[in-house]
């Protein structure tokens, strides 16, 4: 069975389309969609701040993780609201190790920008994918590499591009 796939090129378009697909769970790639790659602990904490306050309002939503293959680190992590975990998962392995969201509770969304890092590990925990594509020439070399090998992936793991 495929995963559900969309392409996002808006990443203002990913809080409603996470509402539309009732998800409870978001884990969102922390480069570059919660702050740009090589930015500052100020960026990184803003993002932080940013995402679980839009996570918050998201009927539904029970748990934010944010998921980075880097050892990249939050000063801390805002509460959001009452009921709501936010977690982050640092040196995530992704897609390797998926046992720090064996608990969070399902359905489940991934964001990312990476096909052969985020989406398959959405894949693999049965997740949707809403893959974020970021203008290549904003990309690091190592992200705009992993991106062209992501490309060659989609088709194997993932229905045509678009909304279900």
């Amino acid at each position: 069975m495929r995963s559900a796939y969309e392409l996002i090129t808006d990443p203002r378009e990913v809080p409603a389309r996470i509402g539309e697909l009732a998800a409870r769970t978001v884990i969102y790639d922390v480069e570059p969609l919660v702050a740009p790659w090589d930015s500052s602990q100020d960026a990184l904490d803003r993002g932080i701040a940013e995402v679980v306050g839009q996570a918050a309002q998201i009927r539904g939503v029970r748990a934010v993780c944010f998921a980075t293959n880097s050892a990249r680190r939050p000063s801390r992590l805002p509460a959001g609201r009452p009921g709501l975990q936010v977690r982050y998962v640092v040196s995530a392995r992704k897609p390797l190790r998926v046992g720090p969201y064996a608990d969070l509770p399902g359905p489940g969304v991934v964001v990312g920008d990476q096909i052969a890092t985020d989406g398959i590990l959405a894949r693999r925990i049965g997740y949707s994918f809403l893959h974020f594509q970021p203008r290549r020439d904003s990309m690091p070399a190592g992200p705009h590499l992993l991106s062209g090998c992501g490309e060659v992936l989609r088709p194997l793991l993932f229905a045509r591009p678009g909304r279900p």
